[in-house]
């Protein structure tokens, strides 16, 4: 009758098919090291912790930084029919592209939201080399705190799920017929008034989303 291996360790029980068995052992048990039980234990704490962590440090970003090319950035204002008299808000404004070129080509005035302070020095650089500083002002700030209710269009290039997120948000602090125009993701069941979708200066398939708030919270 084969006998349980010689780990040089205590072993724990644990519940097994019907096998022949040592009369040492229940019908029902095989044992395992309990090293290994041990092991598994700290393995499954340090990743609930470790997830923890991540989530925190994450947790005011909504989406990594991935510049929208230029084209696509005048095909987005253009689908808001965005003009002077606009204020345009644009959550995660990555190097501020979007109010730059808002401000510069369209004479709207900006304002750029972003977690990260390296991208408000850049985005505060590049609207001075544009001959914008006056028009447009960027924050470090969490954009699920921000009060956007001064705002005509609101821009987003996210993801969904942070669609969605902000989603309550703006339906209930934009006024309506304010509008919001976003990249490439959607915002769940609100259907877009407009859908653009194209090819780009690059040939890469892109598509854009509008809405117009009409006064209804969507949560």
């Amino acid at each position: 009758m084969r006998q349980p291996p010689s780990f040089g360790t205590n072993y724990v029980a644990f519940a097994a098919p019907h096998t022949a068995a040592a009369k040492e052992f229940s019908p029902m048990t095989r044992r395992l090291p309990s090293t290994l039980v041990t092991a598994g234990l700290l393995c499954a704490l340090w990743t609930g912790l470790s997830a923890q962590v991540l989530e925190k440090e994450q947790g005011a970003s909504l989406a990594p930084f991935v510049p929208t090319p230029e084209d696509v950035v005048d095909r987005m204002l253009s689908l808001a029919e965005v003009g002077p008299d606009d204020v345009v808000y644009d959550l995660g404004c990555g190097d501020g592209r979007i109010v730059i070129a808002a401000a510069k080509k369209l004479g709207a005035r900006g304002v750029g939201i972003d977690y990260d302070p390296e991208r408000i020095k850049e985005s505060e650089a590049n609207a001075k080399k544009a001959g914008v500083e006056d028009r447009v002002t960027f924050r470090q700030q969490d954009a699920m705190t921000v009060d956007v209710s001064p705002a005509t269009v609101v821009t987003l290039y996210l993801l969904s799920g942070s669609n969605l997120k902000l989603r309550p948000m703006l339906t209930k602090q934009l006024r309506p017929g304010a509008r919001i125009v976003s990249h490439a993701f959607s915002m769940g069941d609100w259907e877009p008034l407009k859908k653009d979708e194209f090819t780009d200066a690059k040939g890469v398939p892109r598509t854009l989303y509008l809405w117009k708030t009409d006064g209804q919270v969507r949560p």
